[in-house]
């Protein structure tokens, strides 16, 4: 359990330091008993404790980078499905692509006119002095930005208060 602790140190700020020993909890529970390198724990809990390390990321955890290398690869082959940890209760990972649109503006879908709903650009209306067709409105359209980390989990803590951890999947 110490280097569940340990590296939940390192890897967080104290927003989510009771969440990843949460998770900690679980992992160790689910190991031998003279199990006690985190290495050791299912890949699906590795995946998962990696993927909620925060400040610094899974990319300068040491022990993360096997573990994170091998789920990309893996997502390239045909019939992947996630690495689960047992006993966690969060299954594969949410995704949501695009950021927040800038202040002023507000989602919506993009013009190519094949609909979708996918809400890739941002837009911000303001009144116009007229014009030719234009309903006295002008329009600014901008495409949405992505977001560096769209990958997260929702991880309940053990007080039941859940926190979102927001992560990349690239090397």
């Amino acid at each position: 359990m110490g280097i569940f602790r340990s590296a939940a140190r390192r890897s967080v700020g104290s927003v989510g330091l009771n969440t990843l020993l949460a998770i900690a909890s679980v992992l160790a529970t689910m190991l031998p008993p003279a199990a006690a390198r985190a290495d050791d724990a299912p890949w699906g809990c590795q995946v998962l404790l990696c993927a909620a390390s925060q400040n610094p990321g899974w990319h300068g955890v040491p022990y993360c980078v096997p573990p994170m290398t091998k789920l990309i690869a893996a997502m390239k082959l045909p019939g992947f499905t996630w690495p689960i940890c047992p006993g966690a209760g969060t299954g594969a990972p949410g995704y949501q692509q695009y950021d927040d649109c800038p202040a002023g503006y507000t989602p919506t879908e993009d013009m190519s006119g094949h609909g979708g709903g996918s809400q890739s650009s941002c837009v911000k209306r303001a009144a116009s002095a007229g014009g030719h067709g234009n309903n006295g409105e002008a329009i600014d359209r901008i495409a949405r930005p992505l977001k560096k980390e769209p990958y997260y989990f929702d991880i309940t803590g053990s007080g039941g208060d859940k926190s979102r951890f927001w992560f990349d999947l690239q090397l």
